[in-house]
């Protein structure tokens, strides 16, 4: 099954599943972040923020490597290379996220502002992440 048949290479396919899938994966980090808040004996940022992201990273891990770079298991210590390199990714969407969440926070002190500075934290986070993503973690297949 190659990777390039002309329904999965797409520009607009890839560009619309990739929107959804971080609608998806955002709608889960925010969801889980509203249930800690919830049942937290005492609400706090912090582990709510925690919370979600992990819930975020691991939807997003599984909807990219199936849907958008189409990368099958090859081994055990392929796969746990390719989730690190992910996960250090992730670093940088989760640093850009958090900083416009706390910061939207921090000014506005409302669940709205928090959740739109996220929400924009997350946006640029996953354009510049898709291109790391691309040429090092889920790299096409050598001709």
């Amino acid at each position: 099954m190659g990777r390039q048949s002309s329904e999965r290479s797409t520009s607009a396919g890839l560009a619309t599943r990739y929107l959804a899938f971080a609608v998806l994966s955002t709608a889960a980090n925010f969801a889980v972040q509203a249930t800690v808040m919830q049942l937290a004996p005492s609400p706090s940022l912090v582990p709510s923020m925690l919370a979600g992201t992990a819930a975020g990273f691991g939807l997003k891990y599984v909807l990219d490597k199936r849907w958008i770079f189409f990368d099958g298991y090859t081994s055990y210590g392929d796969e746990v290379l390719k989730v690190a390199l992910y996960g250090l990714f992730s670093v940088l969407t989760t640093l850009i996220f958090w900083g416009f969440e706390i910061a939207f926070w921090t000014v506005w002190k409302t669940e709205l502002a928090k959740y739109t500075g996220g929400a924009l934290g997350l946006a640029i986070g996953y354009v510049s992440k898709y291109a790391m993503d691309r040429k090092f973690v889920f790299k096409p297949e050598e001709a």
